[in-house]
């Protein structure tokens, strides 16, 4: 059941929004988020075979002005996701291919010397670096130590970047697309938390099956060649980004969403005993910012005016994924955090089957 069924005073909010003067404009705007959207799956699909879930995702991340830490073994296309995704966007693309012996430098930028060849005068100029575009793929970040990592940090929360005490203001939109290996491989270093806190999605991409596979193989050992166009742009995606943020949630389903958090926190007052447990520190409250907002965008993406709780259920595991740290006797007893979510949700299922009776 949905959530407005849930809020009778919600469903007559959203239905007065729709019939207000407005409404051409907004449902104009509507229509062309599933029509943009459409095109960029219908060209993504071109390229990437299966991974629907995980394109879904990187998607919703877009929309919602996150950032999207992409986990996966190599060879499972990581990085041709993102950049197949980059070039439909119609935004400017940068690449870091991270290395061990990257420095913070590489990624923000520098001020170097240069001289008037008139004048002889010398003065400091900043060159950019990668970091000032649209859409930055981060490619195998945990490949190079936490301090370069860190250097991401201000970037990805404030939009903006500092270096030798002068202020720099990034390109809007901007996105962090980070792929990283999983971190039993050698010659991998651990995302430090405040950093993973600043990813919306830890996104998973698996093995394909059998029959994908084989059709990957088809694809990619001919002689065929696809061409992707841009199917957007920066304004429209800031506009899109705006139109999640209108769609309404009901005050049952938000509350269950802090509720849902809240319950990772082993101190708190209704944390399960496995919780308890296993857990050293559950999310913060950024993760309950960021499931509401997930979950506004899947519903707008499915052609909901409202959030749900099918929707709620369905962010929480790539959301609260990589924001739970467990301790010793998870790892001793091989239980990692999809493992307690799934455990989480469970109950989080029942109780909205409660509420909505």
């Amino acid at each position: 059941m949905s959530a407005t069924q849930t809020n009778p005073a919600l469903a007559a909010s959203t239905l007065a929004t729709l019939n207000s003067a407005d409404s051409a404009e907004l449902r104009q705007r509507i229509t062309r988020f599933h029509a943009a959207r459409d095109r960029i799956i219908a060209q993504v699909r071109e390229v990437i075979v299966g991974q629907d879930e995980a394109l879904d995702q990187i998607l919703i991340a877009l929309f919602v002005g996150g950032h999207c830490l992409i986990t996966g073994l190599p060879g499972t296309a990581k990085t041709l996701m993102v950049r197949t995704i980059s070039e439909t966007l119609g935004l400017t693309f940068r690449r870091i291919q991270f290395t061990p012996d990257l420095m913070p430098s590489d990624i923000t930028g520098t001020d170097i010397i240069e001289e008037d060849p008139t004048t002889g005068h010398r003065r400091w100029t900043f060159v950019e670096g990668p970091i000032f575009g649209n859409v930055l793929l981060a490619d195998e970040i945990n490949r190079t130590p936490p301090k370069t990592q860190s250097a991401l940090l201000e970037a990805m929360q404030e939009r903006s970047c500092t270096v030798r005490g002068n202020h720099y203001t990034l390109p809007s939109p901007f996105f962090v697309l980070a792929t990283q290996n999983p971190i039993e491989l050698e010659g991998t270093y651990p995302l430090p938390e405040a950093q993973l806190d600043r990813f919306l999605f830890n996104t998973i991409l698996d093995y394909l099956s059998a029959e994908e596979e084989a059709k990957v193989v088809d694809m990619t050992t001919a002689t065929r060649m696809v061409r992707l166009e841009a199917v957007t742009n920066a304004e429209e995606i800031l506009d899109f980004q705006e139109l999640v943020r209108m769609v309404p949630i009901a005050d049952t389903v938000a509350r269950s969403v802090v509720d849902l958090v809240r319950a990772t926190r082993r101190t708190s007052e209704n944390a399960p005993e496995y919780v308890k447990k296993y857990v050293n520190f559950g999310a913060s409250v950024r993760a309950a910012q960021f499931i509401v907002l997930a979950s506004k965008a899947r519903a707008l993406a499915r052609g909901r005016y409202h959030v749900a709780y099918e929707d709620v259920r369905a962010m929480a595991t790539p959301v609260l994924r990589h924001r739970i740290l467990l301790n010793f006797h998870a790892e001793s007893e091989h239980i990692d955090s999809d493992e307690i979510l799934r455990r989480l949700l469970e109950g989080y299922g029942e109780q909205s089957r409660t509420v909505v009776s």
